[in-house]
């Protein structure tokens, strides 16, 4: 009987590698917000004739957002008729119900741009003008709503505000850009506000804020309006600022962070590396290189080098720590996104092409690639990656391709 038991044990446990790791993806770039999964079983190359397609759903209305997906229900968000809705999907591709929030983004490429972001029972939305809506993630009933942009007495910006907000603990965290109110705090569970960032008073930079631990330190690192900010997440507190002016005052990517090294970057900008002091109050500058002035597409660290696309039409690997350059070539037809799972990177540009590319090669060595034909409007949206499924959104289109390995 023992041996039985022992032998099933042996068996579960042989599944369970050979089968690789699923795990959810339960916010924009992952659930640390760095691009990356943690799945395991994956292909290494595609199908001559690109990933089978598992299911399309093409109801998502104007759309520049990625998804989240929890227990195996996709979450995005959408604009029909100026209103925006967020959707839950299920595992086969069909519309378990879908809620507006409401009047989205119509200015300069109209359409919802947030991803939202999944804490247990709950999905924290926020829209093109500023509206940051709770819903219940089983029924999608609505449960608290704050007009940020009204409350905060914001500005948006030239596109909308764009980010994806974040959840750390008890609160709920975005950036409307208010007098004194660059960056807030709600509660998670009532919407009541927990602090904001007195004496900053900068507006939005369409960067999604992520938290950092340094020195038994917690806090809050985000780029707003010519600035890149670290705020006590606890108080609101502003500990420091670096000035940085980007194209178009465009700073949509979250910072990079391993180590107590911080990497920013943002467009004709280049890239610059900060060290963290011990307690996370000071910085020292380590480096700047002009080559990885990722626009929005994200930046992945694997390995210590930094892996993206340039503000142009390359892509590129630098390391981390010395900031040395190791590739820069034209991988794809155009600049784009980046995650990572399982030893390679998925690169999504915006001319549609989906490559899949080997991250032990510091060239970037392409392996696979296939075009996106579904959808419309810019290709802006990152892809996602849950439960052996690459999850990409194209405008009103969401498709779902099948990249276990048998």
């Amino acid at each position: 009987m023992i041996k039985t038991k022992i032998s099933y044990l042996l068996i579960a446990a042989f599944w369970s590698v050979s089968m690789g790791i699923a795990a959810d993806w339960n916010q924009f770039r992952g659930p640390q917000r760095d691009g990356r999964s943690s799945e395991t079983g994956l292909l290494k190359q595609w199908p001559e004739a690109g990933l089978p397609e598992l299911w399309h759903f093409g109801e998502c209305g104007q759309s520049y957002a990625s998804v989240a997906v929890v227990d195996n229900i996709v979450y995005t968000t959408g604009m029909i008729d100026n209103i925006g809705f967020l959707f839950a999907i299920d595992d086969k591709g069909k519309l378990k119900w879908k809620k507006e929030y409401g009047p989205a983004w119509t200015g300069d490429y109209p359409g919802e741009r947030s991803t939202p972001t999944i804490d247990g029972d709950r999905v924290y939305v926020i829209s093109g003008l500023g509206r940051l809506v709770c819903f219940d993630r089983s029924t999608g009933e609505q449960i608290w709503k704050v007009g940020t942009l009204e409350k905060f007495e914001g500005k948006n910006v030239t596109w909308g505000i764009s980010e994806s907000v974040l959840v750390d603990g008890e609160m709920v965290i975005c950036t409307p850009g208010g007098e004194d109110a660059s960056i807030i705090a709600v509660n998670k569970m009532t919407g009541k506000t927990i602090w904001m960032t007195k004496g900053l008073s900068n507006v939005s930079a369409y960067c999604s804020p992520i938290a950092v631990q340094q020195g038994g330190r917690r806090f809050l690192l985000t780029l707003v309006h010519k600035l890149v900010v670290a705020v006590d997440i606890t108080t609101g507190k502003v500990l420091w600022t670096i000035p940085h002016d980007p194209d178009y005052g465009i700073s949509a990517v979250t910072p990079t962070v391993s180590d107590g090294i911080v990497y920013y970057t943002g467009q004709g900008t280049g890239g610059f590396a900060i060290r963290l002091s011990d307690d996370g109050r000071s910085y020292t500058e380590l480096w700047k290189h002009p080559a990885l002035d990722t626009k929005h597409g994200g930046i992945v660290l694997h390995n210590g080098d930094l892996y993206g696309s340039d503000s142009k039409k390359g892509w590129v690997c630098i390391s981390l720590k010395e900031g040395k350059l190791k590739y820069h070539g034209a991988l794809l037809g155009a600049k784009g996104a980046t995650i990572y799972a399982d030893g390679m990177l998925y690169c999504y540009d915006e001319e549609g092409t989906v490559a899949l590319v080997s991250a032990a090669d510091r060239d970037m060595k392409r392996i696979s690639a296939f075009k996106i034909t579904r959808g419309t409007k810019e290709h802006w949206a990152h892809p996602a990656i849950s439960n052996a499924r690459l999850y990409i959104c194209h405008g009103e289109s969401l498709m779902a391709y099948d990249i276990k390995r048998p």
